[in-house]
């Protein structure tokens, strides 16, 4: 994976998340190309320009077991690409626990790869995406109201990682034994000097994480001005959530070494609207039950994936369920297929209840459910070649669909909605060439997200 043009190199531990980072990349002018396991050279030589490589990982929804065998040969060939930072990407909202997406692990396995560094930045405040840390407290807006963490209607009752702590150092605490230092808002005010002062002597005092601070634009610029330093101790190794891009992008434009010019960044304008999308809902948000019940509202056709169908294996019932989808996509009407219409649907304690039964955890019920929707999305598409445009809406379910579809890698190519692009697909398989694909997180996206995708081309970006 040598590439000496390389600024940046980051693996994401949820596809939609991963996606979030390629777009706060790409919007600013720098190419990158998303792919689903760390590229070859060979792979990498197929494409011209890339200045930010990244791997679509699936972490979040793992056992630190899991964590530790999907991590290592990435943290592996992500050191030896050349890059001057590499990335664990993180989600905005933090979602981990110590037994489900643990980042205090992440961090102790990414050790072993750059065993020289000392003390490793987070920055998790992405600004554009209403994400705000301040004194070391993070907090999520969600429509027009902006909540701390512990108090947020969707993140305080997450299904897999409740969020009970919105002070990202005693969260952080029950994942990692490593000193956890803050660089809060007021040290990051000043003139530079100032402030790049109070930076390296917080690194004197060898934390094995400092924490930023993250409010606004010029303060998130100001991180990434810090973390493009790399001061002795602070070294190559940098963890949190696209806000890491976003600061990084900021500090590399004023640099002067984007390209906004370039044919691969932004918006295409040889997007077109089309009359059908395919939708695969895996999330249980009120955000996401809203963009559902828009939809349906707005003409799509609504099946619900009943616990039944999640696990029934019957050919006949699902030839009949999917040739349902398929035939309403080929009479031209856009179909939206969902596992769950928000966080108090009943159908969520009844699949869990089914998997359990089946012998699988918490963290392997994602990847179930994951590779579940995949199957059913592939086989779908099998019956409508002509589709051009698919949404996977869920961050823990998105990675495992996308795997079972045969994609390889990912460009964006629309800047549909702050962290939710509409991308050009990348596969091996010739029958998903042209293929259009938008990976959704649970909680973002206006209300007629699913919309503004189908009709993408036609419309201004979401703001």
């Amino acid at each position: 994976m040598n590439n000496n043009e390389l600024l940046l190199a980051f693996y994401g531990d949820d596809f939609t998340g991963s996606t979030d980072a390629m777009e706060a990349l790409a919007r600013s002018g720098f190419r990158t190309v998303l792919f689903l396991e760390a590229p070859s050279l060979e792979r990498l030589r197929k494409f011209e320009g890339i200045r930010c490589v990244g791997v679509a990982g699936t972490s979040r929804a793992k056992s630190p077991e899991d964590m530790e065998a999907e991590l290592r040969p990435v943290f592996e060939k992500l050191s030896m690409s050349g890059a001057p930072l590499v990335h664990y990407k993180t989600c905005s909202t933090f979602d981990s626990s110590p037994e489900v997406g643990s980042i205090g692990h992440a961090i102790r396995v990414a050790r072993d790869y750059f065993p020289d560094q000392v003390t490793v930045p987070l920055l998790v405040g992405a600004p554009r995406l209403g994400r705000y840390t301040l004194f070391g407290q993070h907090f999520a807006k969600m429509h027009d109201t902006v909540y701390r963490l512990d108090r947020h209607p969707v993140m305080s009752q997450h299904p897999s990682t409740p969020m009970h702590e919105a002070d990202l150092r005693l969260h952080l605490a029950e994942q990692t034994s490593e000193v956890i230092a803050l660089m809060d808002i007021v040290e990051l005010d000043g003139d530079q000097d100032t402030v790049h002062h109070r930076y390296h002597d917080k690194l004197v005092e060898k934390p094995g994480i400092l924490l930023f601070d993250a409010l606004d634009e010029d303060r998130l610029k100001r991180c990434g001005e810090l973390i493009q330093d790399k001061p002795e101790g602070a070294g190559t190794f940098v963890v949190g959530s696209s806000g890491v891009e976003y600061a990084l992008a900021a500090h590399w434009d004023e640099l002067g070494l984007s390209s906004h010019s370039s044919e691969n960044n932004g918006p295409d304008a040889r997007i077109q609207p089309t009359d059908t999308i395919l939708v695969m809902s895996g999330s249980a948000s009120p955000v996401t039950q809203l963009q559902i019940e828009r939809a349906i509202a707005k003409g799509f056709h609504g099946i619900r994936i009943t616990p039944d169908l999640m696990q029934n294996t019957d050919e006949t019932t699902l030839s009949e369920w999917i040739h349902q989808a398929a035939d309403k996509l080929a009479e031209g009407q856009s179909v939206v297929l969902y596992t769950a219409l928000g966080p108090e649907d009943e159908a969520i304690g009844e699949t869990r209840s089914r998997l359990n039964s089946l012998g699988l955890s918490g963290a392997e019920t994602g990847e179930f459910i994951g590779r579940r929707l995949g199957k059913l999305t592939k086989r779908i598409m099998d019956q409508n070649p002509g589709l051009r445009r698919v949404v996977i809406a869920g961050g823990d379910t998105s990675g495992f669909v996308t795997s079972e579809m045969g994609v390889y890698g990912l460009e964006m190519i629309w800047d549909v909605s702050p962290g939710a692009p509409l991308c050009r697909v990348y596969s091996d398989d010739a029958r998903l060439a042209g293929l259009e694909l938008a990976l959704k997180g649970g909680q973002l996206g206006s209300p007629d997200y699913f919309i503004n995708v189908r009709d993408a081309g036609s419309l201004e970006p979401d703001e």
